[in-house]
């Protein structure tokens, strides 16, 4: 009979013996979904706690438009997915620095330059990709103040702008998730033009506005021309699809400075801080 021990090697190279904090194939599997959603929670929140940031203005917009308008995808600072043209033009151009402007604007006035007993207030948020989203996020660096980008993981793996705080760029598998951060510490949206991403979560904002299952806040779409041409309000109002009141629930702004007059109309709460000038 031998005196060696039996060998166990089996055992310790088995699937089931790794600890299930570090099995990833345990914790990407179908089973733990729920513990994946919980913590693509919890790693921003405790992130945005840690920054002191109390209340976001999100803002929303096509990833295609681009600086000055351009055609160049390369003018972005984080690629265009695979196959998206770049929207050109002077309306474009307009947007993108609009957008800036307001990024810009918030920072400057809103309460995101000056913690005030470890808070900020009114950090500019956005999807964190190109586009409007890096106008914005490029505003609020004018300005000196973090801004936030909630990037989300597609299969062409979007990449962040090189503007949102290093710090406070995140990224998400789960479009809901991603859509609950943007929406959770929201004071305010402001909404450029854009297309079905854009769309998707400007509806999902208006739609826990209309059902009372988020707080009264102030929505602004930028540029009246685009919105009434795409979507035909007065028809969904005259069909009877939504109530008078609903179209109560956001306004139109053409500038920056009008974006940001009608938010503090609308009620956005802000504290008195120094301003920077730009």
């Amino acid at each position: 009979m031998s005196d060696e021990p039996p060998d166990n090697s089996a055992q310790m190279a088995s699937t089931a013996f790794r600890l299930a904090a570090l099995d990833s194939d345990f914790l990407l599997g179908d089973s733990t979904r729920g513990v994946r959603f919980l913590l693509e929670y919890q790693k921003a929140e405790e992130r945005l706690r840690a920054w002191g940031i109390r209340t976001t203005i999100v803002v929303f917009g096509s990833a295609r438009i681009l600086p000055g308008g351009s055609d160049n995808p390369d003018h972005a600072s984080a690629p265009l997915p695979p196959g998206a043209e770049p929207r050109s033009g002077a309306s474009s151009a307009h947007w993108y620095e609009e957008a800036r402007s307001f990024g810009r604007i918030a920072s400057q006035r809103g309460g995101s330059l000056h913690p005030s007993d470890g808070v900020l207030d009114n950090v500019i948020a956005t999807g964190g990709g190109p586009g409007i989203m890096e106008a914005a996020n490029r505003g609020a660096v004018d300005a000196g103040a973090p801004s936030i980008g909630f990037n989300i993981r597609l299969p062409f793996e979007q990449e962040p702008n090189a503007y949102s705080t290093p710090d406070l760029t995140f990224q998400f598998h789960y479009f809901a998730m991603r859509k609950m951060h943007l929406a959770m510490r929201a004071a305010a949206l402001v909404v450029f033009p854009g297309g079905f991403g854009t769309m998707d979560e400007l509806f999902e904002i208006l739609t826990l506005r209309q059902t009372e299952k988020a707080p009264p806040i102030p929505i602004v779409l930028f540029g009246r021309a685009y919105w009434t041409k795409v979507i035909n309000f007065q028809a969904l109002l005259d069909e009877g699809m939504i109530h008078k009141d609903d179209l109560g629930l956001f306004d139109f702004a053409e500038t920056a400075e009008e974006a940001w007059a009608c938010l503090v109309r609308k009620g956005l709460m802000i504290r008195q801080t120094p301003e920077r000038d730009i």
